[in-house]
């Protein structure tokens, strides 16, 4: 069973998109577009209702505290790791989803988006980063690893340091970049799931996802 003890989830539903809180889905909450068990299964349709200042439909988790407040932290506060093991099932017209961020509280802009890019010419996709170098930064995007088919199962990592190296592996490549000094006061939180990046089509285009494994720790230091 993967823990959802520390996570929320929103679903694109309602005018902005409906928030399952953390109590209720640790007493298994299921729907049409979030199933949990051995698996989280998630599913988000390009006709599905936005977050607040979003552009895209989403089906995500969002960290917590186990009491269900929203929970925020600085890098320079521990070693904080994101770790996921996944399959994505389905994409829209465009190719894209997101299955893991650091996002910025408060904030529209997040320090990282790892995004799966379907190539339809060859059947493949590419685990790209996002990443802002400092909060007012141009995206940087970054190619991580290439040639990761629908339906295989895949791993990737995010890690922040106190220092503010941060480091993701997906499908055994790797990348790494120096956060600007910035960041360092910036509320920071992870989100996983699927965060489509379409919003036209029928109502059976979207993202699709199964995560076999999905794993938050912050390690603080001694």
């Amino acid at each position: 069973m993967i823990d959802l003890a520390t996570w929320n989830l929103s679903i694109p539903v309602g005018t902005p998109s409906v928030i399952i809180d953390t109590p209720k889905l640790v007493q298994g909450y299921q729907d049409g577009y979030f199933r949990s068990g051995n698996t989280l299964f998630f599913w988000a349709p390009v006709t599905g209702s936005k977050t607040e200042n979003a552009k895209f439909p989403r089906t995500e988790l969002r960290e917590t505290t186990a009491d269900g407040k929203v929970y925020n932290w600085t890098y320079s506060q521990a070693d904080n790791f994101l770790r996921a093991a996944l399959t994505v099932n389905q994409v829209p017209s465009t190719g894209k989803i997101v299955i893991g961020q650091i996002h910025a509280f408060q904030s529209t802009e997040p320090l990282l988006k790892v995004e799966y890019q379907f190539k339809e010419k060859l059947q493949t996709g590419n685990i790209v980063a996002k990443f802002r170098r400092s909060p007012d930064a141009e995206i940087e995007v970054i190619n991580i690893a290439s040639g990761v088919p629908l339906n295989v199962r895949f791993s990737y990592s995010i890690h922040l340091t106190p220092a503010g190296n941060l480091t993701v592996n997906a499908a055994d490549f790797a990348w790494g970049a120096k956060l600007d000094a910035t960041w360092k006061d910036k509320l920071l939180y992870f989100k996983a799931g699927v965060y489509t990046q379409d919003n036209t089509g029928y109502a059976t285009e979207g993202g699709a996802a199964t995560f076999y494994k999905l794993i938050i720790n912050h390690d603080k230091k001694a």
